[in-house]
């Protein structure tokens, strides 16, 4: 759920020369879908392309292990504690990747997915998102949306298991639910100020050798950069990394069993995420006490 956003110093015109101290700034416009989609302009300390050289590339390649199509039960209770690089993919097609996540200490090196945008849900522990736009506390429960190109790392407080969801396409609020504005309607499950939204921190203007390790779709590229990449004095836009709380998502409740779409919290292009929660069971007094199946 994308809405304008102002962090810290920005000039007051677009590009236009913006110094800090008497040293100009350098502006960079992030975003996906070329310059058709919603983007931010972001003013860095230093020059966000400076790079030392280009380290290694950690080839991945998915491959179907499954001998035949069929309905699975997935246990995910006794996996090895992992990393951003080594998420375990439980499954995959053209348009996303569904994996899991169990970290218990915090990331080193900072992360950049170059292809996809990702969602991650928070089934326990707790930490922060430290991104160039900002810093997000996280709990369990939490919806984790962090658009393609934002670089980040993680601080864990506590070890965390976490659902990744990455995809082709953008991960968004559901149109169904906004106006033509953008605006989210009263029927919406949730509303703007349900969102989290990155704080912004003292910029870093640390130099040295910092390591992004960027997803492709060969695999993990490193970069090595001159300066430290959260830089960044100030930033605005509708491009940047949001939380929203399973636990402030409203549920609809009818007399009788409402379909699926009624759970849905976000959209992509070829695949829905809904959120089934608590909430009052069907009431009449001859609805089915249990969901019929569907094919569909």
């Amino acid at each position: 759920m994308s809405f304008y956003k102002c962090e810290g110093k920005i000039p007051q015109k677009r590009h236009t020369a913006f110094y800090n101290n008497e040293k100009i700034c350098y502006e960079e416009l992030i975003s996906r879908q070329g310059f058709s989609g919603v983007y931010s302009n972001v003013y860095h300390l230093n020059r966000p392309t400076k790079i030392i050289k280009v380290g290694s590339l950690n080839h991945v390649e998915l491959n179907q292990s499954a001998k035949k199509h069929r309905a699975r039960h997935i246990v995910t209770s006794d996996l090895a504690p992992s990393d951003l690089l080594d998420k375990k993919d439980l499954f995959f097609n053209s348009d996303l990747i569904i994996s899991i996540i169990c970290i218990n200490k915090s990331t080193k090196y900072f992360y950049r997915n170059g292809i996809e945008d990702e969602l991650l849900y928070v089934q326990y522990g707790n930490g922060k998102l430290v991104s160039n736009f900002g810093n997000l506390e996280f709990k369990a429960g939490d919806y984790i949306v962090i658009p393609r190109g934002i670089i980040y790392q993680f601080n864990i407080n506590d070890k965390a298991k976490l659902l990744s969801v990455q995809s082709k396409e953008p991960i968004e609020s559901p149109s169904k639910y906004k106006n033509k504005q953008g605006q989210l309607l009263e029927h919406s499950p949730f509303c703007e100020r349900d969102i989290r939204t990155p704080i912004l921190q003292d910029p870093k203007s640390e130099e040295g050798e910092f390591i992004v390790k960027v997803k492709t779709e060969m695999g993990y590229q490193d970069y090595h950069y001159a300066n430290h990449p959260f830089d960044i004095i100030g930033w605005d836009g509708f491009y940047y990394p949001w939380i929203l709380s399973i636990h402030d998502f409203e549920p609809v409740v009818g007399r009788i069993h409402q379909p699926p779409p009624v759970h849905q919290t976000f959209q992509s292009k070829h695949f829905v995420i809904c959120s089934f929660v608590p909430r009052p069971f069907d009431f009449h007094p001859d609805s089915i006490p249990a969901p019929y199946p569907h094919s569909n």
